[in-house]
């Protein structure tokens, strides 16, 4: 098994393509990290002695937007009131750093690492049949599973690194250009029971742990199309097509008694977290784990059915 996964570890990254993939990652990492360089509140007014001053002073200013602008009058507020927990708290706010972008690029890079896998998923079983290779591996003494499962492997492995590669590129991006506030800044965000001082390291992970899930539902359920229909084209299709609109997709049948039942519901189990709301009233994280699970066991089921018992004698 381990050399069947060295082996199409090689397939992927033997190829320019894959290389590309890490390449536009890269790029638009450093895209975003001049954004939030020129855009973004990088909290260096509140690192003298005066800080305090300082908050108050802007909160005054965002009071006076308020009365005149309506869109200030709906956005300032949730500012206002997280300036008053630093006052409040006596908590001097840290100053943007590397950690902070990392986690404010979560987002980016899982959603990139989606797209990526999706494609090397989509093709991995697909272009064995289209390139005429598939004979070549069914006729060493392997079992057909085996081989099966080597590719999975193979996706997740490529997604793990992927994510990997985003998560170590994002931080020396922000070291570069933000500095490192410390082994472990905290941040203050929103909760569920108002603003709360966190660590940003932890929040990181749980983040990207949220991602991950979708990530993984999605390139198996790519690579489920690829095994079944063995056409790569298809499978990317549906697959990028489901990921980038399944919200708009849910929001059509969100009033329906059986919407709780759509794949997409599920997939965002950020939903669960505190602050949140979940997308349909009354549904809960262990709900959501076994749809899920359901589901995923379908796609890997036909996955092994179909490729297990398929003819390949005329390809």
């Amino acid at each position: 098994m381990l050399k069947l996964i060295q082996n199409e570890q090689a397939k992927i990254y033997i190829r320019k393509s894959s290389w590309v993939m890490y390449i536009i990652l890269a790029a638009i990492l450093i895209g975003f990290v001049f954004i939030q360089k020129n855009f973004a509140d990088l909290n260096t007014e509140y690192q003298n002695d005066d800080w305090r001053q300082v908050l108050e002073d802007k909160n005054k200013k965002l009071e006076k937007e308020m009365k005149k602008d309506e869109f200030a009058a709906e956005i300032n507020p949730l500012t206002i009131a997280k300036n008053n927990y630093y006052l409040e708290n006596d908590i001097q706010p840290e100053p943007y750093d590397a950690w902070q972008f990392t986690k404010d690029a979560v987002l980016m890079v899982s959603s990139l690492a989606g797209l990526f896998t999706i494609i090397i998923a989509a093709g991995i079983v697909a272009n064995e049949f289209n390139w005429g290779t598939i004979k070549l591996l069914l006729i060493r003494p392997i079992s057909r599973s085996s081989i099966l499962l080597s590719k999975y492997i193979s996706i997740l492995l490529f997604a793990l690194y992927t994510l990997i590669f985003g998560l170590i590129f994002s931080w020396i991006l922000g070291a570069i250009f933000f500095g490192v506030n410390g082994l472990n800044p905290s941040i203050v965000a929103e909760t569920a029971n108002g603003f709360k001082e966190l660590a940003v390291v932890p929040q990181i992970f749980i983040n990207y742990g949220y991602q991950l899930v979708g990530l993984v539902v999605m390139a198996t359920f790519a690579f489920t199309i690829s095994a079944v229909f063995r056409n790569g084209s298809l499978a990317i299709g549906v697959a990028i097509f489901l990921m980038m609109g399944s919200s708009t997709i849910v929001s059509f049948f969100l009033d329906k008694e059986w919407a709780k039942y759509i794949l997409f519901v599920h997939t965002d189990l950020s939903q669960y977290a505190e602050g949140n709301e979940p997308m349909i009233e009354g549904m809960t994280l262990g709900f959501s784990i076994t749809v899920l699970f359901v589901y995923y066991v379908i796609f890997m089921l036909l996955s092994w059915i179909v490729f297990t018992k398929r003819d390949v004698a005329g390809q």
